[in-house]
């Protein structure tokens, strides 16, 4: 991972948007590792005859990832929205792989 700039520390506008850039390179792989751990949660739901979406399970993840990023200043409610697109998104990849489109 790139060690980016801290965003005070950019002295003009290229300088800034080359630190965004990279962080942006960061966040899709970061997204692309996450959703290697999905493909794998699918292998393991298989196994263990678990369906794809467990609500209690996304409600936790968006609990917790809502509660740290109030911690650290983000909304709170764009990071729900996010999220939530982003496990919809995510059991619907679990489900066809375990055959449940």
């Amino acid at each position: 991972m790139t060690v980016l700039t801290p965003p005070k520390a950019c002295p003009s506008m290229p300088a800034l948007r080359a630190q965004i850039d990279a962080l942006d390179r960061q966040i899709v792989a970061m997204l692309a590792t996450r959703a290697e751990y999905i493909d794998r949660a699918a292998e393991l739901k298989l196994g263990e005859g678990l369906p794809a979406r467990i609500p209690a399970r996304v409600e936790d993840v968006v609990s917790r990832v809502c509660a740290e990023a109030d911690r650290l200043g983000l909304d709170p409610d764009l990071t729900d929205d996010l999220w939530r697109r982003l496990i919809d998104w995510s059991i619907a990849r679990e489900a066809r792989a375990l055959g449940c489109e």
